[in-house]
């Protein structure tokens, strides 16, 4: 197999910013498609951010019920 010297890097998203972009999606009337394409992502990659933000992946800690972010 080669070895790849330069290969493609991809665009790093802060949580920040993953967080913001979830948030608004879930507003009323709002899609995903909609959301992304503002955004100028894959509506796919925002889907993922939404079931990582569901499961807490986001630098979030829970305390005695509620989530606390760290922003």
């Amino acid at each position: 197999m080669p070895a790849y010297k330069t290969g493609k890097r991809t665009q790093q998203y802060s949580n920040d910013f993953k967080i913001k972009a979830v948030l608004w999606s879930h507003e009323e009337h709002r899609s995903v498609k909609e959301v992304a394409e503002a955004l100028d992502i894959h509506p796919f990659m925002l889907s993922r951010w939404r079931k990582e933000y569901r499961e807490g992946k986001f630098g979030m800690i829970k305390h005695r019920k509620r989530l606390y972010f760290i922003w």
